[in-house]
């Protein structure tokens, strides 16, 4: 029997597609869904002004300290503490929200830091509460003509200052070139097809490029060759099942492509350095 990790979709009904929703409310909502492993098909921007909690974002521990910004791309498998007494806001939103600009989010560097999760530490509130505050005040008006684009503004002018705070702390810029724009469609390729398509031929193929250029592109920016980024993606994705449902070893092979269990287990050890079981195990004894 199959079971998914849980994906939770954007709320029905709400006249945009367009949330900010205060952390305590969040918790004492929907701690238990908060505490647990899941998937969102919607951007999040988390701002955490009190507490130090824990926020798991795939096997990766953030700790979290007070006035800080974090910004998760959709179907990030991610985890809230469950010993959090945060607060702050949550800001959610989904791509159709974004769909008039839709190429700055996809290469915005806050969503696609494409080395770490994206993460800024402010020491000062303004401009970012001046603007959560219009936009809450912008909220509590009934839906009209106007309303979609002065959020969409808002949340732009939102993402602007946090970017330029980014690109003043840790962030190290990547040269915007052909070997970027390459490297961000493969990426964007791969994650629709790393299931069934694990050679690097078939992506060099559907980018009309050749697989010396796609690994130039990638070793130029990410250090990396496509094949280990494929590599990277489907064990990334074996983890996350392994770790968070209860299908059996050959059902998480059989969805990342793998007709034949013993070739899952051998592809598996091979990059993780341990079997499907043993890792699964660390998870079990927690």
């Amino acid at each position: 029997m199959h079971t998914r990790i849980t994906k939770y979709e954007f709320k029905a009904g709400l006249p945009v597609e367009f949330e900010i929703i205060p952390l305590e409310k969040l918790y004492s909502n929907h701690a238990e869904m908060l505490t647990t492993p899941h998937r969102t098909g919607f951007y999040h921007i988390l701002w955490f002004q009190q507490g130090t909690p824990v926020h798991w974002i795939d096997f990766e521990p953030i700790q979290i300290q007070p006035g800080t910004l974090l910004f998760l791309n959709k179907d990030r498998v991610q985890r809230f503490d469950v010993h959090a007494n945060a607060g702050g806001y949550a800001i959610l939103f989904t791509g159709d929200f974004f769909n008039k600009n839709l190429k700055y989010l996809h290469s915005n560097i806050l969503f696609n830091d494409l080395m770490k999760v994206a993460m800024i530490h402010l020491d000062h509130s303004k401009p970012f509460s001046e603007l959560i505050a219009l936009m809450q005040w912008e909220l509590t008006h009934s839906k009209d003509e106007g309303q979609p684009d002065i959020l969409h503004n808002l949340l732009h002018n939102f993402l602007l200052y946090a970017e330029r705070e980014y690109r003043q702390q840790t962030f190290t810029e990547l040269k915007k070139n052909a070997d970027l724009d390459y490297l961000l469609l493969f990426r964007e390729m791969l994650e629709k097809h790393y299931q069934s398509e694990k050679q690097v031929q078939f992506y060099a193929r559907e980018l009309l490029v050749t697989e010396k250029r796609l690994n130039t592109a990638t070793a130029k920016t990410v250090g990396k060759t496509p094949k280990e980024m494929i590599d990277d993606r489907v064990m990334l994705e074996a983890k996350r099942l392994l770790a968070h449902t209860q299908d059996t070893i050959k059902e998480i092979g059989y969805t990342l492509g793998y007709d034949e269990p013993t070739n899952f287990i051998k592809y598996f050890k091979k990059h993780a350095e341990q079997t499907p079981v043993e890792f699964r195990e660390q998870f079990l004894m927690e």
